[in-house]
């Protein structure tokens, strides 16, 4: 239930990002200072997160991997918040689906283009449950090794996304 509820908290951010695109504030993002924020923005995020998770890899016990204190409120605040401030979800839902939504606008009428929105909206939540489910169903296999391997390569993940984030902001502070 609770990554349920993670994933509630996720999808209800993407749909203010898409009512963002609706709204038109695509057009803030063709402004270099505004990329190259959130280039910057996601390498000091995504690097920061990433040597806290390598960091904190062994603090993981098996006793603790399930917390009954944990409410389904707090499980929905930390969906919200880790996809508000997801850089690659702002990049994608402010960028790509902006990209498209704009040609899209000029093809279809309105009414279609809610339809199609409701249907990404659709698909986001039956990965949601689909993700929930398998979650539920593999967590006998989830030890605290295994959690400190996952932890420790989901780390060296987030650092190496963070140094592309960096790369891409001094290619379009210096190089442009």
């Amino acid at each position: 239930m609770h990554a349920w509820f993670v994933g509630l908290g996720a999808i209800s951010a993407d749909i203010i990002y898409m009512l963002l695109v609706y709204f038109g504030i695509i057009h803030l993002l063709d402004a270099p200072f505004v990329k190259a924020f959130l280039w910057l923005f996601g390498f000091f995020v995504l690097v920061y997160t990433g040597v806290e998770s390598i960091k904190n890899a062994g603090i993981i016990e098996a006793s603790e991997m399930r917390s009954s204190e944990a409410s389904l409120s707090k499980s929905f605040l930390a969906g919200f918040l880790m996809s508000l401030f997801n850089p690659l979800s702002i990049l994608f839902w402010l960028g790509i689906y902006g990209s498209i939504l704009a040609k899209a606008a000029s093809e279809y009428p309105m009414h279609q283009l809610l339809m199609y929105s409701g249907a990404i909206v659709l698909g986001i939540l039956l990965w949601d449950v689909s993700m929930a489910a398998a979650s539920s169903v593999f967590r006998k296999l989830l030890t605290a090794r295994v959690l400190k391997a996952i932890s420790v390569l989901s780390g060296l993940s987030l650092v190496g996304f963070g140094f592309y984030f960096g790369v891409q902001a001094m290619r379009l502070l210096f190089f442009h």
